[in-house]
């Protein structure tokens, strides 16, 4: 496949469900899913996507988790483990101080030439010497 990769964490997936009012942005993670869905890019992402996702779902939404997490199952996602990633993890995580998940969504990003989405502002602006990552806010 020679479709454009995009790599968003939890902070934009979970856009895609929560539907508070005011979710800054939910307009942009919409138009990423709504564009892979009609296969104009490839979204991968890493392994620990589901546990992020899960989490927030459960504390969030309680009383529709079980069923939210079943439609982000169902999107079955091209999913890269960890293994295949620490090392570039690891270097990310000390170049700019970043959490091992935060950089996991980047390796995935830097590994497969693709862009990192997040609507994390902070970890995107000490991303950005490393190249391929933009805010959700400046998706176009």
């Amino acid at each position: 496949m020679n479709d454009p990769v995009i790599v968003p964490d939890a902070s934009v997936l979970l856009k895609w469900s929560l539907d508070s009012a005011g979710e800054k942005d939910q307009d942009k993670a919409l138009v990423i899913r709504q564009r892979w869905l009609a296969g104009r890019h490839r979204i991968i992402l890493p392994s620990i996507w589901a546990y992020e996702v899960g989490n927030i779902l459960g504390r969030q939404q309680p009383g529709l988790a079980r069923e939210l997490f079943e439609i982000y199952m169902g999107y079955q996602f091209e999913e890269e483990s960890a293994s295949n990633l620490f090392a570039s993890i690891f270097d990310i995580m000390n170049a700019i101080d970043a959490t091992f998940y935060d950089a996991s969504y980047h390796s995935v990003a830097l590994k497969h030439h693709g862009t990192y989405v997040s609507a994390d502002d902070k970890y995107v602006r000490k991303a950005l010497s490393i190249g391929h990552v933009i805010a959700l806010r400046d998706w176009q």
